[in-house]
């Protein structure tokens, strides 16, 4: 049967009230709208749904049967308008991001503090993920967004702006013997510590040590990036690390090298023509917000 939505739904306000007024002001509208529309309802299910009496109306048999059905499924959909509801709201709202290690300590972490303290009721979902990772995620709209270092694969579902540049330095712990500035061959001859396979950080030094001619094959892989530096000042070997990861540090030596590193950069990802919530595109604004301050 093709009937119309509005029947059943001035059906469903009818026989909670017990009143075609009481519904009539619940919808915005006149009673005899309503009482048009129940009669094609009636006509239209070949039944009587509603009985007057001099308090209102009552039900019928068959309009207790169809009630019982369409208030499980106005509860279903009001449920469903609350959810959404509460997903664009700054007061009860959630808001799920991805991100590296490195995005989260290097960029991130100081707009999520501002975030938080704007909006407390928004609860905040974070994936710590490696950059590929991040980007299936936001393709297939497992979070709303990603901030992520590069290099980031073309993809034309996805959206990426630049957020700021980023510097790495290779590292060893000061007992290990490395002499400055020596080649990516040199280094090579060393113990590598490095992310592991799959990750952007390890396609990126793979890349640059390739081009060298230099087999890139890393010794020890850590899973995340801020397990490095501990690696490295134990004497384990020689990681590449943020130079903000390095703030205050003296138990490892800089070492230079006779090229440079390739550029990086930290990247907000979004997934293209995706309707975002109203948390996340708040925090889209305080990210694009910093950035401009930044530069």
């Amino acid at each position: 049967m093709n009937i119309s939505y509005d029947h059943y739904r001035i059906f469903y306000y009818v026989a909670r009230y017990k009143s075609f007024t009481r519904a009539a002001e619940m919808l915005y509208s006149n009673q005899p709208n309503l009482t048009r529309a129940i009669k094609n309802l009636e006509k239209q299910l070949d039944c009587t749904l509603f009985e007057r009496t001099n308090k209102g109306v009552i039900l019928t048999e068959e309009g207790a049967e169809l009630y019982e059905h369409i208030s499980i499924a106005f509860k279903h959909i009001q449920a469903g308008e609350e959810s959404i509801s509460l997903k664009n709201s700054l007061q009860n709202g959630v808001v799920s991001l991805g991100a590296t290690e490195i995005a989260l300590r290097c960029y991130l972490l100081p707009i999520l503090s501002r975030y938080h303290d704007l909006y407390p009721g928004i609860r905040i979902k974070i994936l710590n993920v490696s950059t590929p990772q991040a980007i299936r995620m936001v393709d297939n709209r497992l979070i709303d967004l990603a901030v992520v270092t590069t290099p980031v694969e073309p993809n034309d579902k996805i959206q990426t702006s630049p957020l700021c540049s980023l510097t790495e330095v290779p590292v060893c712990s000061t007992d290990l013997n490395v002499s400055d500035g020596i080649t990516l061959e040199d280094l090579a001859g060393y113990p590598m510590i490095s992310l592991g396979k799959g990750s952007s950080t390890y396609d990126l030094y793979f890349k640059m040590f390739a081009e060298a001619g230099v087999d890139f094959s890393p010794d020890i892989e850590a899973a995340t990036a801020d397990q490095i530096l501990p690696l490295v000042k134990h004497g384990l070997g020689v990681g590449f690390v943020p130079e903000q990861f390095l703030e205050g540090e003296t138990s490892v030596k800089r070492i230079s090298l006779t090229q440079g590193l390739p550029e990086r950069e930290i990247t907000l990802v979004k997934k293209k023509r995706h309707s975002l919530t109203l948390p996340a595109r708040e925090l889209i604004k305080l990210i694009n917000k910093k950035t401009v301050h930044d530069k």
